[in-house]
């Protein structure tokens, strides 16, 4: 009986039968190479995910600026806000150059899981990090556009991505390894044993 109710025709489905292979993976509509490339290859973290990270560095920023604040006022008197915000911008730039030359991440990369990586696909060198930071001014420059740019491009590159010749990926997320073995079934004790 073909072309009944109840057997998947009417909705444009085939039967198992008409399958010829395995029903589970059976999809015609899909590449799987496609598919499988994009599950193996790194994917460039996007605008937003990249926003909550320079947000946490920002946070990290905020907190060092009131230290030296703090510090500063016992030290030099109520006039240190310019000279606090002045080592904040020196720590910022060491701490971005270091922190992406050592291991590609700041604490907010860290967070949120992405890295900068060089051409190379490796992490950055120092002249490479120095170079990108050196970028944050050129993409602030006009209204930020820059910034905005890893919204709009299809490699999510912002400028000073393109000037450094750097990207930012998403890592891959753990793999969960093999699952734990099944526990050995309890032994009853000696006295309950069977005859």
């Amino acid at each position: 009986r073909r072309g009944g109710a109840g057997d998947g025709e009417e909705v444009g489905r085939r039967r198992p039968a008409d399958v010829g292979e395995d029903w589970i993976v059976a999809v015609w509509h899909r590449n799987h190479g496609d598919i499988i490339r994009a599950m193996i290859s790194a994917r460039p973290a996007g605008f937003w995910i990249r926003a909550v990270a320079a947000l946490s560095d920002f946070a990290v920023f905020a907190l060092v600026q009131l230290s030296f604040r703090l510090i500063g006022a016992k030290i030099v008197g109520p006039e240190a806000g310019s000279v606090a915000t002045f080592f904040t911008f020196v720590f910022a730039f060491a701490y971005t150059t270091v922190l992406h030359a050592l291991g590609g991440q700041t604490i907010g990369k860290m967070i949120v899981g992405i890295q900068v990586v060089g051409g190379d696909g490796g992490v950055p060198s120092v002249g490479t990090a120095l170079l990108r930071h050196l970028g944050y001014f050129a993409s602030a420059a006009v209204a930020t556009v820059g910034f905005l740019m890893a919204g709009l491009r299809a490699d999510k590159r912002a400028l000073h991505d393109l000037i450094a010749g750097t990207r930012v990926e998403r890592l891959p997320k753990p793999d969960a390894g093999e699952p734990a073995p099944p526990p050995r079934p309890a032994e009853a004790p000696a006295e309950f044993a069977a005859p």
